[in-house]
């Protein structure tokens, strides 16, 4: 079978036997480290877009994407929200009043921004119905004062299902007897755990029972919560619903006003980390430039046999880029593989090691989640991929361009 000549040598140079053993584990240790550069760029990317996507979905699943608010409360939201519903990006409505204030029990103290709800129109707009631990949303019930606490929350009263704690205002009630904080008791009907700082800052209660703590009308509200088709169009869509009702003075907000940053900082933390990462891979890659110096040196005498026989330097120079570029090829070849399958797999990994050290590595009462979540994007492999061969190919250039420069007279003065 035809082959061309740069190609037939530099493929026998890559595996070259005999006397040429050490080049052959100089040119192995290159593919080796430049695989596990790629292996080790796909798997940590994977874990950080893993825990990218949690904390998008526990965190922005519980708060809302965006809100239009009344400066004085709304006395139509259903109106209101049937306007809002025709947005083509809004998926789902719920209204809402929030307060903030201190819950206490037994002497201890805790603020919260407790939210005002319809139970059975909270559903579509948040997770909070498949994070219950105990009791229902649905207990929630007009005129009752029940109330759905964090587990973070519940643990520091240490409360349950069915105990009384306090919900004190940052208001004043003027009686005979003196001034007075606004309090009211309230009944824990249920405790949900998203895994977040959420579960031990957030509350929730009846938005009718809300309403009368504010000394409303108990069918008014603060604002309409609105689930949008794609979170990152939240402050778009927000100004224009807003804009759009125009016999209303409605403020937008969205989750970028209250989380942004939070994400923001996990996007710049993923794009130092992934640079930091193609530095090992780029360490990697010109691990060949070494290969090939000592390849050139060691075959100067086959060179300049190949320059007499009327070989051209740009041959010559396509034997050595052939061999730094299958070693590039093979190497990230294999470490994208591995990559792969280990990004699929992490999960199931660290349980499984969990399980045989009987430790876990990531508690839930220090972080959010009790697992290593990995979440493996095919752009990412490719840019990785295309990076690694790219440096390869580079790191071919300067070798065999000093191998094509080799006189042959000079070369072979003391063979």
């Amino acid at each position: 079978m035809f082959r061309p000549l740069s190609l037939f040598i530099g493929m026998r140079y890559t595996r070259a036997k005999r006397r040429n053993h050490f080049i052959s584990f100089i040119s192995l240790t290159s593919m080796i480290g430049l695989a596990l550069g790629v292996l080790v760029m796909i798997l940590v990317l994977s874990v950080m877009n893993g825990f990218d996507r949690e904390l998008r979905t526990r965190i922005l699943g519980m708060v809302p994407h965006a809100t239009v608010s009344s400066y004085t409360p709304l006395d139509d939201w259903r109106a209101v929200g049937k306007q809002v519903s025709q947005h083509k990006d809004v998926q789902a409505i719920a209204p809402f009043t929030q307060l903030q204030g201190m819950l206490t029990h037994t002497g201890n103290v805790q603020p919260v921004l407790v939210t005002g709800v319809l139970p059975e129109a909270e559903k579509d707009v948040s997770i909070i119905s498949q994070h219950m631990v105990a009791g229902q949303l649905d207990n929630l019930q007009p005129g009752e004062f029940g109330m759905v606490i964090g587990e973070i929350i519940a643990r520091r009263f240490n409360v349950n299902v069915g105990d009384k704690i306090t919900f004190i205002l940052p208001e004043a009630s003027i009686t005979p007897a003196g001034v007075f904080p606004r309090l009211k008791r309230f009944t824990v009907q249920g405790v949900f755990k998203v895994g977040a700082e959420l579960d031990g800052s957030m509350a929730l209660i009846h938005i009718e029972d809300a309403a009368r703590l504010s000394r409303w009308q108990v069918q008014q509200v603060e604002g309409i919560r609105l689930k949008l088709n794609n979170l990152f169009d939240a402050p778009r869509v927000s100004w224009e619903i807003a804009n759009t009702i125009a016999d209303k003075d409605l403020r937008p907000r969205d989750w970028t006003r209250s989380h942004g940053n939070l994400f923001q900082a996990i996007q710049m933390e993923k794009t130092m980390i992934g640079l930091l990462l193609l530095l090992i891979v780029a360490v990697a890659a010109f691990n060949i430039i070494s290969t090939l110096v000592m390849v050139v040196t060691d075959k100067k005498a086959d060179i300049a046999i190949l320059r007499t026989l009327g070989a051209s330097p740009r041959q010559i120079m396509a034997v050595f880029m052939v061999q730094g570029t299958l070693i590039g090829v093979v190497g990230t070849l294999i470490g994208g593989v591995l990559g792969v399958i280990s990004a699929l797999n992490v999960t199931a990994w660290v349980a499984a090691l969990e399980s045989l050290l009987g430790h876990q590595f990531l508690s839930s009462d220090v972080y959010f989640i009790s697992y290593l979540p990995s979440e493996l994007r095919w752009e990412d492999v490719t840019l990785i991929c295309s990076a690694a061969l790219g440096m390869s190919f580079l790191a071919t250039l300067y070798p065999a361009w000093r191998a094509s420069r080799t006189q042959p007279a000079e070369a072979l003065r003391y063979e």
